[in-house]
């Protein structure tokens, strides 16, 4: 079964580490946090030790998520740390496989669109909010809520 999972957007400051907390907040739900190894990232360096963005922390806790986080950019060895690593674009898609070729094998985490598994839109990429307006945040979150509880639903029936 899968336990470890990796979220991994940009600048690590919005799309990841709201996808962090939704899946946190489901498995606190759930009663499985301690079966669950869950973390985000970014591919780029730009926020390294920064919060979530203040406007995705407020959108998030009016649906009583907690975003804990601390930016930090995807290393190497997290292809290998972790069983699944989800994207929130195309370009980090294509940015972690890259890193998966500088290793010269496959990569023990299952590397995959987080919209992949939403049942909600055919889309694949979560679209950044970080310069759009307020609306953008609520949006992102619809989106990976219901990515998130799909994929857990998948997890655990798998188990």
């Amino acid at each position: 079964m899968c336990r470890s999972i990796l979220f991994v957007c940009l600048g690590n400051i919005c799309r990841s580490p709201a996808a962090e907390g939704v899946f946190l907040n489901l498995l606190r739900s759930k009663n499985l946090l301690n079966d669950f190894q869950v973390d985000s990232a970014g591919t780029g360096h730009w926020h390294i030790g920064k919060p979530a963005d203040r406007r995705m922390i407020k959108a998030a806790e009016k649906r009583g998520i907690y975003l804990p986080s601390v930016a930090r950019q995807i290393l190497i060895k997290d292809l290998d740390e972790f069983d699944l690593i989800l994207t929130m674009d195309n370009d980090n898609f294509e940015t972690v496989k890259s890193l998966e070729k500088s290793l010269g094998r496959i990569a023990n985490a299952k590397i995959r669109p987080m919209l992949s598994y939403s049942k909600k839109t055919q889309c694949l990429d979560v679209p950044d909010p970080y310069y759009g307006g307020e609306r953008g945040f609520d949006d992102v979150l619809d989106l990976l809520e219901d990515a998130c509880k799909n994929l857990l639903n998948e997890l655990i029936s798998r188990n």
